[in-house]
């Protein structure tokens, strides 16, 4: 079952062409990856599968339903959730609180911190899940400009888990992550394989090679190739475009 499907997506600033007819097939649990040299486009497609840009031309459907016409609030509300560049993590707030308010968000509730008792629990039970699902159960009454840049990494993914996704936008997970926090992050991501839908944004390439299902590659705006990490590591054109590239820096 496809859980999202990204149709002919295009987008321009004036002549040029950043995003050039994408088209996507996102199996319902499967971690599928969006690696490309830098200037190819992966922000920019994010951001038209999020809502933050709208496209010239395409469609977005989630669960079959098209909406590519929605805001990022509605589009959050449909099962589509972006996490990590543009998530607003709001740092006097404790890591609970700010999943709390994700969790508000979900339920189209006005934002109040004191409201009646069984509404504030039910409330701070279902962020705690979501703390505890990113590894970060120890920390929730920890302000989040308190936790160290890992930690910072795994609130994001919480805030984003308590939005109950059906698809989740992982834009560059990793940046700035390194040594344990960095395994430990994968690891967690592992966990929710089957889970989740995920579409990964990532320049690691360990991290993409351990965590995708299938794996496209965008260059200059277009899809040159999608397949198996194996498939795409063996690719001469990605390789000749830019896979060799990133392996020798990797070596």
């Amino acid at each position: 079952m496809t859980s999202l499907s990204v149709q002919n997506l295009s987008k321009n600033f004036g002549a040029l062409k950043v995003t050039d007819d994408v088209s996507l097939e996102v199996a319902s649990g499967e971690i599928h990856a969006v690696i490309g040299p830098n200037g190819a486009g992966k922000t920019t497609l994010i951001a038209q599968l999020s809502g933050q840009l709208r496209s010239d031309a395409g469609r977005v459907l989630v669960g079959g339903e098209d909406i590519s016409q929605l805001s990022m609030p509605d589009r959050v509300g449909r099962g589509l959730a972006r996490s990590f560049q543009i998530t607003c993590v709001l740092p006097g707030f404790t890591a609970l609180e700010n999943v709390a308010v994700a969790v508000q968000a979900r339920s189209g509730s006005s934002f109040r911190f004191f409201g009646r008792v069984a509404e504030e629990e039910a409330l701070n039970a279902a962020a705690l899940r979501a703390l505890e699902e990113a590894g970060l159960g120890d920390r929730a009454h920890v302000r989040a400009s308190s936790l160290s840049h890992g930690e910072h990494r795994r609130l994001e993914l919480a805030i984003a888990l308590a939005t109950e996704p059906k698809v989740l936008l992982l834009d560059e997970p990793l940046a700035g992550v390194g040594g344990e926090d960095a395994e430990a992050f994968i690891d967690r991501l592992k966990r929710f394989k089957g889970r989740f839908t995920m579409v990964l944004i990532e320049h690691d390439m360990e991290a993409v090679f351990a965590l995708a299902d299938r794996v496209s590659v965008l260059v200059y705006g277009r899809i040159i190739a999608t397949g198996t990490p194996e498939a795409i590591r063996s690719d001469p054109e990605v390789r000749a475009a830019y896979l060799g590239e990133e392996e020798e820096e990797v070596a």
